[in-house]
């Protein structure tokens, strides 16, 4: 097996022990990418999804060298993928400790259009992939994380804030954070914690259909102050600190890593 390559920065063995599913693995480029290398870094074993046997390859190219434990194929648009996943993960490891939920879909009319002209089907097929999806995960991950658990999402300040060409996903977004704060009320006294990153814009295969997406790249960097684009790395660093014993006390935020962009008006 390969020696799976080590994030620029060190996070010891701080997952040890701990298996995690990670959900939304398209290449290694994605956020989910960056996540799985912190979190076996960290000490974690993982599972993970792959939509279809198209992308199969290349989430292989992220996750062989990881020693992922196991692959399994889920599109949560198709009925009973989701639990088949479940139950596989029940059958093999009989717990989860942490679930990194990194899906969101729209259609392509619907996404470059403006907000006021979306379809009543496109609104309902971003709803249900890119939220009720992690609803759904929550769901199934309840008895599972016996011993409380975390529960990460990923999201984006256009969800708070007008962000040019970000059109749908924006109030798709911001549903989501809605959802994460009502699943670490409800989700709390059994100790599952819910989290969700906000990272800055960085290129991966989902951000490609945002029209424009380079202008908003170049926008973000010259509004952070620190002038500087989030990697999948950085993500990935905040991640892995996230559903650690670390941050315990940590449920219900949204959490930006976007070298301060969120700060500036």
């Amino acid at each position: 097996m390969n020696t799976p390559p080590a994030p620029p920065y060190s996070l010891a063995a701080t997952l040890a022990g701990k298996r995690g599913l990670i959900v939304g693995i398209a290449n290694e480029a994605s956020i989910a990418a960056g996540c799985a290398r912190a979190f076996v870094s960290a000490g974690a074993a993982i599972a993970a999804t792959y939509l279809n046997e198209k992308s199969l390859p290349f989430v292989r190219s992220v996750t062989d060298p990881l020693g992922c434990k196991f692959l399994l194929p889920c599109d949560v648009r198709i009925p009973g993928q989701l639990e088949a996943a479940f139950a596989r993960i029940e059958a093999e490891w009989g717990r989860l400790d942490f679930l990194l939920h990194a899906i969101a879909f729209a259609p392509k009319d619907d996404l470059h259009g403006r907000v006021v002209d979306c379809s009543a089907a496109g609104f309902g097929l971003a709803m249900d992939v890119s939220c009720h999806s992690f609803l759904s995960m929550a769901h199934l991950a309840e008895p599972l994380m016996k011993n409380g658990g975390s529960l990460l999402t990923v999201t984006f300040y256009g969800s708070e804030r007008v962000v040019e060409h970000y059109n749908l996903m924006g109030p798709v977004k911001a549903a989501l954070e809605s959802v994460v704060r009502y699943t670490a009320a409800e989700l709390g006294p059994k100790g599952i914690r819910a989290n969700a990153i906000s990272p800055g814009p960085i290129r991966t295969r989902a951000a490609s259909g945002i029209d424009r997406f380079d202008e908003l790249m170049a926008a973000a960097a010259a509004e952070a102050p620190e002038h500087h684009l989030v990697d999948i790395d950085d993500v990935g660093a905040l991640a892995a600190f996230l559903v650690g014993d670390g941050a315990r006390r940590i449920t219900g935020t949204i959490i930006p890593v976007d070298g301060g962009q969120h700060l500036m008006a």
